[in-house]
């Protein structure tokens, strides 16, 4: 490899703090050509002064090979679920290629703790050698030939994040009821059992609010093709009543419920993605034989020319065969990875790319087609649930971590995925044990999956049967505070419903190798599977029990046994608790309880509010509620500000729980309590604006 000049690289900047890095022939991705990377600023302009060596010294490259020198100290975060085990890569080499399970979603992006952040400009592999086999370089390989490069100067995890997500797109906003717990009844069900699991949830007082179906739910078993039909033994919908109202769905939805249908994959999006760009694939005349003799006998066998490809209809795109099953009353659909992850070595795709740069971009036309056709077709806000990804994905779909249940390794998937602004996360909840439970709960997105066993909480035994109950409860009165940071998360384009200790605490080493331990949103610590935690900065609250910790130490902690794992109250939080819903929207969000850990710094904390489900929001047709807390050296004071906004929510009722250091003197309020086991003041029915509590 020999050194290049450095004016043999073109830098161009395409935003503010991005710039472009080209060596050699400027030539778009196919993230450039298809839209997953949005350059703020056109094409770009040369950036003359601009000197990159002060982020990679050394810099060389060509063909596809690149590397830079780095400092002794100098580590690196980001790579998408390419690894559970870690989120810091300095000493390891890591591959970039779509697997099943070893690498669901790979994104060729990194970040320093140096303050710079990378993305490779490529769908094909890359791989990437972050100072294994040379301590003083890093360097990577892609296998497209091409140097092309984005390079953020944000200085800050956060703020590099925030580059990535403009550069290639913020997350969506799913509607509120995704937030809800989902279930997916076991592969073998039929229309009976479906049903009866909706009506034992609601018996069973555990809220939730989607019913779906595994892939038993198709005449064909995992039917690729856009001609599926329904089983006509397990799930027999009557021609006199494919849309209701009296087929199985319209009973299960006239309980609260959303339903989702399993999928899986080989369609070519390609096609549809070329006739987006005006253009149109080669294609030959198909009315008759051609290169014939003039005195054969031709039939219908005869058709000119054959494709290796019977599966896609080229002018027709893959959405299209959803409308009937979403006509009945699918809301949306599970996107396996069957199929979509396996290579396909010699497959020519319809756009003429070959698999080698294919592969990785497969899942983003899926995602994307999917948000979009959702989207336009039933003009409410999409539900996109799949396994794969690649740069961008975050912007178009939620996933969970695949067929691996609901262990401690799938939150490493999690947190990976949040360096890319993705928190539309779940797992397949392990129901049979205390901590999966508490887990898979206290998730951003939250799912049992029966696939083809028992996983219905109330045949897990009585005490695990509470269990669920009180944890699902917990869940739906949380969605306020859910739902809100998920507004945060979406208009800021940085992860804050789910965010990993190692972004928000970037500076504080102990938290580098903590794997067990995540933000709720910016005020709940939540602790999985272990009893050792480590605790940041600041003091903290056990939820639990009320105990106060200091941060900056680590801990051995207990948890009732009724439950499975740690939830710490940070210094500041303002949480607004909800009434517990069977499925959202059952009553009005009109009482709302603030559990509130005042600190002196003014904390505040904004309850939005919307119609949950359509795209008004992007008008306006919202309210935020300001609510302000400030600890004094004699007083407590609590601030509710009138909803701002064009929307109009219901006129609140509010309670609080407020974490104190000793028991008030006075409270403006005449219905007030002191715990003092918990040390906590509890005041219900408060209709004001203003609360003041001396101390």
């Amino acid at each position: 490899m020999r050194k290049k000049k450095k004016n043999s690289f073109l830098i161009t900047s395409v935003g503010e703090k991005i710039f472009r890095v080209h060596c050699g022939a400027e030539s778009d991705s196919a993230l450039n050509k298809y839209g997953f990377i949005r350059e703020m600023e056109g094409p770009g302009k040369v950036a003359r002064d601009f000197d990159i060596e002060k982020f990679m010294p050394d810099l060389l490259g060509e063909t596809g090979e690149l590397s830079f020198t780095v400092g002794k100290e100098e580590d690196w975060i980001g790579f998408g679920d390419v690894t559970r085990e870690r989120m810091y890569h300095r000493g390891y080499k890591i591959s970039c290629w779509v697997r099943n399970v070893s690498s669901y979603i790979p994104v060729p992006f990194f970040m320093s703790s140096k303050g710079y952040a990378v993305l490779v400009n490529s769908t094909h592999r890359v791989e990437f050698d972050m100072a294994a086999s040379d301590k003083q370089k890093v360097s990577w390989h892609d296998h497209s030939g091409r140097i092309d490069f984005y390079l953020m100067t944000g200085a800050s995890f956060i703020e590099n994040i925030r580059l990535y997500t403009r550069l290639c797109g913020k997350p969506f906003l799913p509607p509120e009821w995704a937030f809800g717990l989902w279930y997916i009844c076991r592969e073998q069900a039929n229309d009976y059992e479906a049903v009866n699991d909706a009506l034992n949830f609601r018996r069973e007082g555990i809220p939730c609010d989607v019913i779906g179906l595994e892939p038993g739910w198709m005449e064909k078993k995992y039917d690729l093709s856009p001609d599926k039909k329904w089983h006509p033994e397990r799930f027999p919908i009557p021609s006199w009543c494919q849309n209701g109202p009296h087929n199985f769905i319209n009973a299960i939805k006239r309980m609260g419920f959303h339903f989702e249908l399993w999928e899986c994959n080989e369609y070519d999006f390609s096609y549809e993605e070329e006739r987006r760009l005006g253009k149109k694939a080669d294609s030959v005349e198909t009315d008759k034989p051609v290169d014939f003799h003039k005195d054969g006998e031709a039939d219908d066998h005869f058709i000119w020319p054959r494709y290796s490809d019977t599966l896609t209809k080229k002018d027709e795109a893959w959405f299209e065969h959803h409308k009937k099953f979403i006509d009945q009353g699918a809301d949306f659909f599970k996107q396996d990875g069957t199929y979509q992850m396996c290579p396909h070595p010699g497959r020519v795709w319809g756009n003429g790319m070959s698999d080698d740069e294919m592969h990785n971009l497969y899942p983003l036309l899926y995602a994307r087609q999917m948000n979009e056709g959702l989207s336009k077709y039933t003009n409410k806000r999409p539900v996109v649930f799949t396994v794969a990804g690649w740069t961008g994905f975050q912007s178009y779909c939620g996933t969970w971590t695949g067929d691996v249940g609901g262990r401690l390794e799938t939150l490493g998937s999690m947190l990976n995925t949040a360096v890319m602004g993705h928190n539309w996360c779940t797992n397949d909840m392990e129901v049979i044990q205390p901590e999966g439970i508490h887990f898979g709960y206290l998730q951003p997105w939250s799912q049992i999956n029966s696939w083809t066993y028992f996983r219905m909480p109330w045949v897990q035994g009585e005490k695990l049967c509470e269990t669920h109950r009180f944890y699902s409860r917990l869940r739906s009165r949380l969605i306020p505070y859910i739902y809100s940071w998920a507004y945060q998360t979406a208009e800021q384009g940085v992860p804050l419903l789910m965010r990993p200790l190692q972004i928000e605490f970037e500076k504080d080493i102990k938290c580098r190798g903590i794997m067990h331990e995540y933000l709720l949103g910016r005020d709940m610590l939540v602790t999985i599977y272990k009893n050792d935690i480590y605790l940041p900065e600041g003091r903290w609250i056990d939820f639990w029990t009320g105990k106060l910790y200091r941060g900056g130490k680590t801990y051995k902690i207990e948890w009732p046994d009724d439950r499975g794992g740690g939830i710490f109250i940070r210094e500041g939080a303002i949480i607004p608790f909800g009434p517990v819903m069977q499925y959202r929207g059952e009553v009005k969000l009109d009482k709302l309880e603030l559990h509130i850990f005042p600190s002196e710094e003014e904390s505040f904390f904004e309850l939005y509010e919307d119609d949950g489900i359509s795209f008004d929001y992007q008008k306006g047709m919202f309210s935020k509620t300001l609510i302000t807390c400030r600890r004094m050296k004699n007083a407590v004071t609590v601030e509710i500000a009138d909803p701002a906004g064009k929307h109009i929510p219901p006129e609140h009722e509010w309670s609080f729980a407020i974490s104190l250091d000793k028991k008030p003197l006075e409270v403006n309020h005449g219905n007030w309590q002191w715990n003092a086991h918990r040390r906590e003041l509890t005041i219900s029915s408060f209709k004001g604006r203003k609360l003041e509590v001396k101390i």
